[in-house]
C-alpha cells in the first residue's frame, strides 16, 4: 500500500471504529475504542501536536488521537512543527525523525533552545528501531522512543503516561520550587543556582538578567557553565536535572539517587 495514497474512511462519532487502523501492515483491520480510555487523569482536554510527513500516518494519528479525546494539531514537516508549537502551546509532541527542511532532531533542538517550548514531553516516532537510533533519541534530551508500526494501545498509554508525569512535575514545581538553595548540590554556586532556578521556570537569559541584576550574557554564561557541569546540552535536560532535585523536600536526597543510577 502506498502510504501516500491511502484512503480513509472519516470517523462518524467517538463511539466509532477508524476505518483504517494504525498500522498500515495491518489494513482492513477495525479498530474500536472507549472514549478518554487513555486520558491523563484529573485533566481538561489535552492537546498533542503531530510532526509528520508522510500524509496518510498524519491523518490516522489525528483520527486516533481525536477518537480518544484529544485536541490535535498536524505538521507536514519539521519547521511547520516548530511553528505550531510556538503559535499552538501543545501539552505533548509526537514527532517523526526522517522529515524534509527539517528533520526530528532538529526539531526538538530549536523547542529546547526556546524556553516557551523547552518543557513540552516530546516522543520520537519513526521507523529507525537500532538501538543506536533509539540511544541518539534519548540522549538528544526526547521523552520517549516509538518505534513503528507501534502498537495502538502502545502509542495511547506512551501519551497518557508523558502527559501525567508533565502534570506532576507542573504540581510539585508550584508546591516545592521555593529556593534555589537545593541546586547548589549538584555542584553549582549559588548564583549557578539561582540561573538554573529560574530557567527551570521557563525564563530567558533577558528576563534572568532582571531578575538578578546582572546582564543577559552574563546568565549565559552561567548556563553554559551549568551545562558543563551537570554534563547535559541545552535547557531542557538542565530544566529535568533541576526537577529532579526541586520536585522532592530534600534536594541532597534527590541528587544522591541520580548519581547512583548513572
Amino acid at each position: 500500500m502506498d502510504p501516500e495514497t491511502a484512503e480513509f474512511e472519516p470517523r462518524e462519532d467517538a463511539g466509532a471504529a477508524i476505518g483504517v487502523p494504525w498500522s498500515l501492515e495491518a489494513a482492513g483491520e477495525t479498530v474500536f475504542s472507549e472514549p478518554n480510555e487513555f486520558q491523563p487523569d484529573g485533566c481538561m482536554k489535552k492537546k498533542v501536536l503531530i510532526i509528520e510527513d508522510v500524509r496518510a500516518l498524519r491523518a490516522n494519528l489525528v483520527d486516533l488521537l481525536e477518537l480518544e479525546n484529544y485536541q490535535t494539531l498536524a505538521a507536514a514537516d519539521g519547521v511547520e512543527g516548530v511553528a505550531m508549537a510556538r503559535s499552538g502551546h501543545p501539552d505533548l509532541i509526537l514527532c517523526d525523525v526522517m522529515m524534509p527542511k527539517l528533520d526530528g532532531h532538529g526539531v526538538l533542538a530549536a523547542l529546547q533552545d526556546d524556553p516557551v517550548t523547552a518543557r513540552i514531553p516530546f516522543v520520537f516516532l519513526t521507523a529507525r528501531g537500532e538501538r543506536s537510533d533509539v540511544r541518539a533519541g534519548m540522549d538528544s534530551g526526547a521523552d520517549d522512543y516509538l518505534v513503528k508500526p507501534v502498537p495502538r494501545e502502545e502509542l495511547l498509554a506512551a501519551v497518557k503516561a508523558r502527559l501525567d508525569r508533565a502534570g506532576r512535575q507542573r504540581m510539585e514545581f508550584k508546591l516545592e520550587y521555593k529556593s534555589a538553595r537545593p541546586l547548589e548540590a549538584l555542584g553549582l554556586t549559588p548564583r549557578e543556582a539561582e540561573v538554573l532556578f529560574w530557567t527551570a521556570q521557563g525564563k530567558t537569559n533577558a528576563e534572568i538578567g532582571v531578575i538578578l541584576g546582572v546582564l543577559p550574557s552574563t546568565a549565559k554564561t552561567h548556563l553554559e557553565n551549568i551545562y558543563e557541569k551537570l554534563q547535559v546540552d541545552g535547557r531542557h535536560n538542565a530544566t529535568l536535572r533541576a526537577i529532579e532535585v526541586l520536585s522532592t523536600r530534600d534536594g541532597s536526597l534527590s541528587v544522591q539517587k541520580g548519581l547512583a543510577t548513572e
